[in-house]
C-alpha cells in the first residue's frame, strides 16, 4: 500500500482558504499532488508560487460548465455552442500554461444523440491538436446521472469508444470510482478493461460523495486492486468533507 499517491482536489477540499494557501495545506497534509475545478479568478503568479514552493504538481483543471444557473456543465458536446466551448478550453489552456497543469479536462455538458457525439468529437479533436505541443493532455470523464441529470458522457465503453474515434493519442478517460459505482459498479473489472485509455484515477465515498472512510466502497481494498490492475498514476481525492478538510485526512493515514 505505500506505493498509493494521492492527490488533493481543491475543487472540495479546503475551499475556505485561497487557493494558494489551499495548495500549502495539501502539501502539510502529505498530499503529493493538486488537482483544480475552476481556478480563473485565482491570480496565476500568486499560484505558481505556492506551486514552486511546496513542489506539487497540478494535474487538472476543468473547462467552464457555461450558465452555472441555468443548470449547464459544459459545452463541449452541445451543438451550436461550439464557438463559446472553444473559448472556454482556450482559457484553460491558457491557464495550464501559466502554472503547469499535465491535463484539461473537457467537459461535456448535457445533451444527447448523434449530432452531439460529432460535436464532442470534433471538439476533442481540435482541442487535442492545440493543447499537445504545448504538453497538455485532454481528459474526458463519465458522469453519473443522479448527480449530473442529462450529461452527455455517462459510461466508459462510450468514453473509449470516443477517445478511439477521435484516433487515441492524447485524449484519455478520467475514471472516477464514485461516479463508476453509481453507475454500475464492478469497478476492478472496468478499470481493467479500459485501462489503456484511462488518464487519471478519482475516488470518494458512495453514495455521500463525503470521506472515504465508509459507505458502499471498501478503498482500503479497492485502491490497492487498481494498483495490482496495472495503475502506476495518482489517486484524486475528489470529495466534499463533512466538516473541516484537516479534520477528516485519517483515511489517508489508514488506507497506507
Amino acid at each position: 500500500m505505500s506505493d498509493l499517491r494521492f492527490s488533493a482536489n481543491l475543487g472540495f477540499l479546503w475551499t475556505d482558504r485561497s487557493l494558494p494557501d489551499a495548495v500549502r495545506a495539501a502539501k502539510v497534509a502529505g498530499f503529493e499532488a493538486v488537482e483544480l475545478h475552476w481556478p480563473y479568478e485565482t491570480d496565476t503568479a500568486q499560484l505558481k508560487a505556492a506551486l514552486a514552493e511546496t513542489g506539487l504538481p497540478v494535474l487538472g483543471v476543468n473547462t467552464l460548465r457555461g450558465d452555472v444557473a441555468a443548470g449547464e456543465f459544459g459545452l463541449a458536446a452541445v451543438p451550436g455552442r461550439e464557438e463559446e466551448a472553444r473559448r472556454y478550453f482556450e482559457r484553460a489552456l491558457g491557464y495550464a500554461e501559466a502554472i503547469g497543469v499535465a491535463n484539461i479536462h473537457v467537459m461535456a455538458g448535457k445533451s444527447e444523440g448523434t449530432a452531439a457525439r460529432q460535436c464532442f468529437i470534433d471538439h476533442l479533436r481540435w482541442a487535442r491538436d492545440l493543447a499537445a505541443p504545448k504538453g497538455v493532455g485532454i481528459l474526458i470523464e463519465p458522469l453519473n446521472l443522479r448527480d449530473v441529470p442529462g450529461y452527455f458522457l455517462t459510461d466508459c465503453a462510450a468514453a473509449a469508444d470516443i477517445v478511439a474515434d477521435c484516433g487515441g493519442s492524447g485524449i484519455r478517460i478520467m475514471f472516477d470510482c464514485y461516479h463508476m459505482q453509481i453507475m454500475g459498479g464492478d469497478i476492478v473489472s472496468r478499470f481493467q478493461r479500459f485501462r489503456d485509455v484511462i488518464g487519471h484515477v478519482q475516488f470518494a465515498a458512495v453514495p455521500d460523495r463525503t470521506e472515504p472512510d465508509h459507505g458502499e466502497l471498501d478503498h482500503a481494498w479497492l485502491l490497492p486492486e487498481l494498483l495490482r490492475a496495472g495503475w502506476h498514476g495518482f489517486f484524486g481525492a475528489e470529495y466534499k468533507p463533512r466538516g473541516k478538510t484537516d479534520i477528516g485526512l485519517n483515511w489517508m493515514t489508514q488506507f497506507r
